[in-house]
């Protein structure tokens, strides 16, 4: 569940959601919170167009995105955008580091395997390594 202002969810993107991404045109009618990192409960996969968020029980990474205040109308299409109905994601809670930690937030995690998908460490797309 989601906190509730005024019918509104706190959520958190981590992807092609965030401010500048192709996706972002999703959240454009919506309230901007702030920057914001989870605790280190998780680890963020590069599936190539867009990230794959998963929660893990150890090694886990502080994965860096937006916070945003969107209405139901919003969080409905978003679900439609991340394959919910599909099994591609899951809309669940996320647990952010302070000062964001008091308030309920969701975020959407990947359900199929990620494995052989590259590891973001705590931030998509992955920065380009220099030699």
């Amino acid at each position: 569940m989601s906190i509730h202002v005024d019918g509104c969810s706190l959520i958190f993107v981590y992807g092609s959601l965030k401010r500048g991404f192709v996706l972002h045109r999703f959240l454009s009618q919506q309230q901007f919170v702030a920057t914001a990192s989870t605790q280190p409960r998780y680890r963020l996969f590069d599936c190539g167009a867009y990230p794959a968020m998963v929660k893990v029980a150890v090694g886990g990474n502080s994965v860096k995105g937006e916070v945003f205040l969107v209405d139901q109308e919003c969080l409905l299409k978003l679900d439609e955008v991340e394959g919910v109905a599909e099994g591609l994601y899951i809309r669940d809670s996320v647990h952010l580091c302070a000062p964001h930690d008091t308030s309920r937030t969701i975020a959407w995690f990947f359900l199929p395997s990620t494995s052989g998908l590259p590891d973001c460490g705590s931030e998509w797309p992955i920065a380009e390594r220099t030699v």
